[in-house]
């Protein structure tokens, strides 16, 4: 059931309409006390009970900033469900009480969702804090300040103490105010250049959506509800904001969709939630008619998504329902952050975002590099193709940082429990092999550098096997170059974006091209396709395992698959993709563009892989 069926998501009310929407299916999830709410059967690696609390705290991501913004005259809003959520937070804070949420101790779980509630408190008050008698906001409050004694993961975790503390602040309860700066401090020590930040210690820390949907994000809404206390931090982190947008903009397609890159995408619309809090925190970093095209067409894209299980909860996975490409830490609840994107609910209706009339992306270069995320961001208009070329991420998430490639059209796959390449997932990345069953990618990464336009990567698969990798864009191509050097004989195969597979009895509507030098797949789509520029590889197209592509259940992935002895070998790869709307120009040959060529030589000189510009 799609909760959004009936919504067109254009005016302010349709997306008020949207978070009542949102949340209501929930509601026959809730325990009898309230406190605790869980759509479904499955767990994450925390105990089912802080699962229980992220059930009850992620949605009032939107419900605070609907309360925030209901008509002054009126005072009422979309969601008459407050009296439950008082009830939950009266019992879920008691120790006395069976559905007591029990201690939060050192990176603990739950206080990620208690920064929900603090920032309820901030916001919202009148509706989840001052109908409370006072024994049960001092039960409250004792709950919050857990935070303040534990241990918390060093990253975004550290802003969630600092939302602790916006919220105990806005209803006149004590907290630990030098321990409040000092985690400011700290996360401001995770800014970078040009307006980003790391999660957490800027050199072992990742650049994904972390950054815009937490740290700006957070940032933001601190800059707004403490500018009188802090004005000097206030400006940076509003200052930063608006250096990052709009570099963040390359991120999104025209229609709405945005790159399915690193963890989390089970968030989804919380993709679009740094668009949302610039507008919270009256931050103007594009004009408002941009900004409110940006925000609003991500949340109309997603409404259009199948994401919502038959009872009309937000499923767990990216495009459509899988748990093979979700984290240990995703509950049946974690998909609720995506609530995050509903900030500008809190602004009045005549503020200038919602005035505005959104506006569609403006002509944005056809590659930019992104030095932070070491990323070249490509539109290929020819071929109505959107994606990123990627020098990696050490991570432990593996496939969501180190794939060559990430395409908004054809997502990117995980790897899967089957043997051989069915289970490999190999698209967009070079996957090695002993013995032609378990394949190992890029994925421990000792080196990598942004050179001009052109990304670098020197990865280890095995102590004695290492890999140069050089990627550059060629439209309708990118390019990719190895320097494979092996001790022991290997097994290679190099997959192009995994396609969307047609329906196996309509073969007009699935045509497969391989021969010795290529790879070429075509369903209703798109298309994509992979070309060995040196000959040394054969063409296949093979099937993956289901449900381990973030946007498609069924793929196929052009693949060039070669055998290699002993010493170093060259391999030279043009890759191709295009949507079904797209321009397939499959029998052009690829062309960088350039002045400068890209020359790489054998380590004995006889042989110059020349890829001219």
């Amino acid at each position: 059931m799609n909760a959004f069926a009936d919504n067109p998501l254009q005016t302010r009310e349709d997306i008020a309409r949207a978070v009542s929407q949102l949340v209501e299916p929930l509601e026959t999830h809730r325990s009898p006390g309230g406190a605790r709410l869980k759509p479904s059967a499955g767990g994450a690696w925390f105990p089912d009970i802080a699962a229980d609390l992220e059930g009850f705290a992620r949605p009032l991501w939107g419900l605070a900033p609907l309360a925030a913004g209901a008509s002054s005259a009126t005072g009422e809003d979309e969601y008459d469900g407050w009296d439950r959520i008082r009830e939950g937070l009266r019992n879920g804070t008691d120790p006395d009480h069976p559905e007591h949420w029990g201690p939060a101790g050192d990176n603990s779980q739950k206080h990620v969702e208690t920064a929900a509630i603090g920032f309820s408190l901030a916001l919202a008050p009148e509706r989840i804090w001052d109908p409370l008698e006072p024994a049960t906001q001092e039960q409250v409050a004792t709950y919050l300040r857990q935070i303040d004694d534990a241990d918390l993961h060093d990253c975004n975790w550290l802003f969630f103490r600092v939302l602790v503390h916006l919220g105990l602040e806005n209803v006149g309860e004590a907290y630990d105010r030098d321990l409040s700066r000092e985690t400011l401090d700290r996360l401001e020590s995770f800014a970078t250049a040009d307006g980003w930040y790391a999660d957490g210690p800027p050199a072992e820390s990742a650049r994904d959506y972390y950054i815009p949907w937490a740290m700006h994000t957070y940032g933001l809404l601190y800059a707004t509800l403490a500018e009188d206390d802090d004005p000097e931090r206030a400006a940076r982190f509003r200052e930063r904001a608006v250096e990052f947008a709009p570099q963040f903009r390359h991120w999104f397609r025209e229609d709405g969709a945005a790159l399915p890159y690193g963890r989390s995408l089970t968030y989804r619309f919380a993709q679009t939630a740094f668009w949302g809090a610039l507008a919270f925190a009256d931050c103007e970093a594009l004009p408002w008619g941009q900004l409110k095209g940006l925000w609003l067409r991500n949340i109309q894209w997603w409404a259009e998504q199948p994401i919502f299980t038959d009872g009309g909860v937000l499923s767990v996975g990216y495009r459509y329902p899988t748990l093979k490409v979700s984290e240990p830490y995703n509950s049946p609840s974690s998909p609720y952050w995506a609530l995050k994107a509903f900030l500008p609910l809190a602004l009045e209706a005549d503020h200038p975002f919602w005035q505005a009339e959104p506006e569609p992306l403006p002509a944005l270069p056809e590659q930019t590099v992104q030095s932070e995320p070491e990323l070249v961001v490509c539109r290929d208009r020819g071929a109505d193709h959107h994606y990123a070329l990627a020098a990696g991420q050490s991570t432990q998430y593996r496939e969501k940082y180190t794939k060559f490639a990430y395409s908004s059209a054809f997502g990117f796959g995980v790897r899967g429990r089957r043997p051989g390449l069915e289970g490999a997932g190999h698209d967009s990345a070079l996957a090695l092999s002993e013995d032609g069953r378990d394949y190992r990618i890029r994925e421990r990464i000792d080196e990598t550098a942004v050179m001009d336009d052109v990304l670098y990567s020197r990865w280890s698969p095995w102590d004695d096997v290492r890999v140069e990798t050089w990627l550059a864009a060629a439209t309708p191509w990118h390019v990719r170059v190895h320097r494979l050097e092996t001790e022991r004989p290997l097994n290679s195969a190099e997959g192009g974006f995994a396609l969307p597979k047609g329906e196996a009895d309509s073969p007009a509507r699935h045509e497969n091209r391989t021969d010795d030098e290529r790879a070429w797949c075509r369903t209703p789509g798109g298309s994509s396709g992979v070309r060995d520029l040196r000959g040394h590889r054969a063409g296949e197209a093979r099937g993956q395992e289901p449900n381990t592509n973030v946007s498609h259940p069924r793929t196929v992935v052009p693949t060039l698959v070669g055998e290699h002895e002993p010493g170093v070998h060259w391999l030279v790869t043009a890759v191709t993709a295009a949507s079904p709307d797209g321009d397939d120009r499959w029998d052009e040959p690829p062309r960088l563009e350039s002045t400068e060529p890209i020359c790489v030589v054998d380590a004995d000189g006889s042989d110059l892989i020349r890829c001219d510009r």
